[in-house]
């Protein structure tokens, strides 16, 4: 099955709040090898001006990892996920992540093509606060790759 163009455009629900945990955002820096005190330690992000530890630049990936699935679970849409792999991430910053966020996400399918036999999905996702203040714009392709 090949995914269907004409869910472009097409947005999903928000989602349910995710909290942003410190500890989260601690493991998240150490394992991308992250060392910038303020990742780790809240005095050294609020010197810098934040109220607590920020996270690296690609920590909203944890939270889109999680919205996706709303597109992913759609039949329609026609992605096999045992197919599918991720081509590309791009992040367009508001403000930065911090602990204590709550963080909500809209999902948009933005492009669908087909190319060599493979279905390229580009999605993007708001992301904002709970009370509606918006942090980050994240794009993602994901890669179908076609059988055979």
């Amino acid at each position: 099955m090949s995914l269907d163009p004409s869910f472009v455009g097409r947005t999903y629900p928000p989602t349910t709040p995710y909290q942003v945990g410190r500890e989260k955002i601690r493991e998240f820096a150490t394992a991308i090898g992250a060392t910038d005190p303020a990742h780790h330690d809240p005095q050294a992000a609020r010197a810098l001006g934040h109220p607590d530890v920020v996270a690296p630049p690609t920590f909203p990936f944890v939270v889109t990892m999680a919205a996706t699935q709303q597109i992913v679970d759609d039949p329609d849409l026609g992605v096999d996920y045992s197919r599918v792999v991720h081509g590309d991430q791009r992040f367009a910053y508001t403000r930065p992540v911090v602990a204590g966020d709550e963080l909500v996400c809209v999902n948009a399918i933005e492009d669908v093509t087909t190319r060599g036999g493979h279905g390229f999905l580009t999605t993007r996702t708001e992301i904002t606060t709970a009370a509606g203040e918006p942090v980050v714009t994240v794009w993602s392709k994901l890669v179908v790759r076609g059988e055979g």
